[in-house]
């Protein structure tokens, strides 16, 4: 059976060069670096040093099916590597910059790369990570003994044929799970280009629009209402190398940007920055956000920057948004909207039966793997059979509707901490403390942090006899896991909450730590 649907039969190639060809002198790519160098790419001049980049990947042998881990900030370099290896029908592994060797080698042993692309700041860990046989391709600066990114793209000759395949598998987003060991969300040319026509549809983009995002490149956030909402709206993409409070609002100005997705955090510390009267001097027409944020600071935000709060529910399998609030009329805040354009979603018991209109359920959406949601999780088939049955996708998390069908969230099903806008998951924590050999027994909750949406708290058992203060088991956990994981309140206890049949009280330990969080200063 043949399905089409928005996404069409194109690969995300195949819209670049359909770009390239229809407005070739049309900027695609503003790129701003962490010390205000500007770089700007044209529709042509992109696609050219993507041409380029593929030459230079399949010189290095990579070739279709074959995964490459990029580990690189916000850059026209991480663009170009996504973009090349798509040609060549090979998969981009984009990996948190903020992952430690151990987290990296659970990533390459996942997806087996042969290549990575890294940047000098982080080749310790990813050559630490690696087996020797990894070959290392630095961006962004040199290394010695390492093929630089530059020549990759100065490879001379055309590249091997684009692949034109929509549901070939274009990259791998390895995402917290209820379990210790992050999974691999297959999404393929098909989900990133309906990622980016249902954007479009659900914010009323137009021709021409300058989407604005400091959010990293490896994860969906950025790639579905940014860059992909960019190319499929013929707009451009202003990438940001990195957020800083004291300069986004001006950023966002000077670069004329009419769109923008920002995560709670971001939206507290610019409240936090001193009014200025050019706050509401700006171009923009939407900006997306995802819960975890008062009515009070919605209100402020809105009131001070003129320009209204779209808010939705997403996630790394959906490809993206499942929920959005509309662009004009009653939003029904805190609801996180109606079901996005294309969306079905039902909301079900823990037997699979529908709830009712105000009733807590399991949020679940209709999808067509591959097109519509994920293909399956990367070699781990009965955790795609698990998520996918009967072709609903179960998201494990948690809401309810009103009698007009706004959805409205309710939790995370998943043992999942937010924070800063990444997911944590509380067993990965768990699993790394246990391994100290001075914890007996710990546990993991996110408790409430009144900048970052959750800290990551635990409490720890230790072994009889056994002597450990806060700041070495945290230090511990900082070798091991990427820094927004650590947990920055650490209690000691003789003993954890647990029911008669031995399951933790979990809810009592948020109460207990809720009182030590520690707020941590701001950049910018």
């Amino acid at each position: 059976m043949t399905v089409l649907d928005a996404a069409g039969r194109r690969t995300i190639g195949g819209l670049l060069d359909e770009r390239a060809a229809d407005v070739p002198d049309q900027t695609f790519l503003v790129f701003e670096a962490a010390d205000g160098t500007v770089v700007e790419l044209s529709y042509a001049a992109f696609r050219d040093r993507v041409r380029a980049c593929a030459r230079g990947f399949a010189e290095l042998g990579v070739g279709e099916d074959d995964c490459v881990v990029v580990q690189l900030r916000n850059s026209p370099e991480i663009l170009v590597a996504f973009f090349a290896l798509a040609h060549l029908g090979a998969i981009f592994v984009p990996s948190n910059v903020a992952n430690t060797a151990p987290e990296l080698r659970h990533v390459l042993a996942v997806c087996g790369a042969r290549v990575a692309v890294t940047e000098p700041a982080y080749l310790p860990a990813v050559t630490a990570a690696g087996d020797g046989r990894t070959t290392i391709v630095v961006a962004r600066g040199e290394a010695a003994g390492h093929r630089s990114f530059a020549a990759l793209e100065a490879s001379a000759g055309d590249p091997p044929p684009a692949v034109t395949d929509p549901l070939k598998t274009v990259e791998l987003i390895f995402t917290s799970g209820t379990t210790s060991a992050p999974k691999a969300v297959m999404l393929t040319h098909a989900n990133c280009l309906h990622s980016g026509q249902q954007t479009v549809q659900a914010l009323w983009l137009g021709a021409g629009e300058r989407c604005i995002t400091a959010l990293p490149l490896f994860h969906v956030n950025a790639q579905a209402i940014s860059l992909f909402a960019a190319l499929v709206s013929r707009g451009t993409l202003v990438l940001l190398e990195e957020f800083r409070a004291s300069r986004f609002w001006d950023q966002l100005r000077a670069h004329r940007a009419t769109q923008t997705a920002i995560v709670a955090m971001q939206l507290r510390v610019l409240l936090a920055r001193p009014p200025a009267t050019t706050d509401r001097a700006h171009a923009l027409r939407r900006v997306f956000y995802a819960l975890n944020v008062s009515t009070a600071e919605k209100e402020a935000f809105e009131q001070r920057f003129g320009v209204r709060l779209i808010n939705g529910y997403g996630l790394s399998e959906a490809m993206t948004l499942l929920t959005v609030g509309p662009v004009i009329g009653d939003g029904r805040w805190p609801s996180v909207g109606l079901p996005a354009p294309g969306r079905a979603l039902r909301l079900v018991d823990d037997a699979g039966r529908d709830v009712g209109p105000g009733e807590v359920g399991e949020v679940v959406v209709r999808g067509d793997p591959g097109r519509t949601i994920m293909a399956g999780y990367y070699g781990d088939p009965d955790a795609t059979a698990t998520a996918i049955r009967d072709g609903w996708l179960h998201t494990g998390d948690k809401a309810y509707a009103d009698d007009d069908g706004f959805v409205f969230f309710f939790d995370r099903k998943k043992d999942m901490i937010k924070r800063a806008g990444e997911n944590v998951s509380a067993s990965e924590v768990e699993v790394v403390l246990s391994g100290h050999p001075a914890v007996a027994d710990v546990a993991v909750v996110g408790v409430p942090d009144p900048i970052r949406d959750e800290a990551v708290a635990a409490a720890v058992v230790l072994e009889p006899g056994a002597s450990l203060t806060a700041d070495e088991l945290i230090a511990y956990c900082g070798e091991r896991l990427a820094r927004f994981k650590v947990p920055t309140v650490v209690a000691f206890r003789d003993d954890l909450p647990k029911t008669s049949v031995g399951k933790l009280r979990k809810a009592e330990l948020r109460d207990e730590l809720a009182a030590a969080v520690v707020v941590e200063p701001q950049r910018g």
